[in-house]
């Protein structure tokens, strides 16, 4: 690929930021509508994926302040979490519990335990799906 390929580069700037956008969409439309948490993950994975591809992967895990491994970690964790605590209050596992919450900007928000269920998933589908792309790459997980 060409060092300085100003078009690729451009374009890709643009379309991440779709891509991040519409991923976002995808995981908070997930438990009312098609969507959530492995969808939107898949769709973060892509972004960072084209980003990988236009530009340097040692420049890009530069620029971005992220261990893909820890993410997964974490990730699995939250969901874990998520999944397990219920129990310890005497609920089943993976109970759901949802609240409304008056934001500043936002106004009135419905919170659900299981929008912290699909961030988990996301976090960990991302960092699955990025570590062994850039292990198969030979790039550095």
């Amino acid at each position: 690929m060409k060092e300085n390929d100003v078009v690729l580069k451009t374009v890709t700037k643009i379309v991440v930021f779709i891509l991040l956008t519409f991923g976002f969409y995808l995981f908070l439309a997930g438990h009312n509508n098609p969507g959530g948490g492995f969808i939107g993950g898949l769709v973060f994975s892509s972004a960072f994926l084209l980003m990988f591809l236009a530009f340097d992967v040692k420049q890009v895990l530069v620029a971005l302040p992220l261990d893909f491994r820890i993410l997964m970690i974490c990730g699995s964790l939250l969901s874990f979490l998520t999944a397990v605590v219920p129990m310890f209050f005497g609920k089943p596992f993976l109970y759901q519990t949802d609240a409304y919450v008056q934001l500043p900007l936002l106004g009135e928000v419905h919170l659900t335990t299981v929008t912290v269920f699909e961030a988990g998933i996301v976090l960990a589908v991302v960092g699955v799906v990025v570590t062994v792309m850039l292990s198969i790459s030979g790039g550095r997980s």
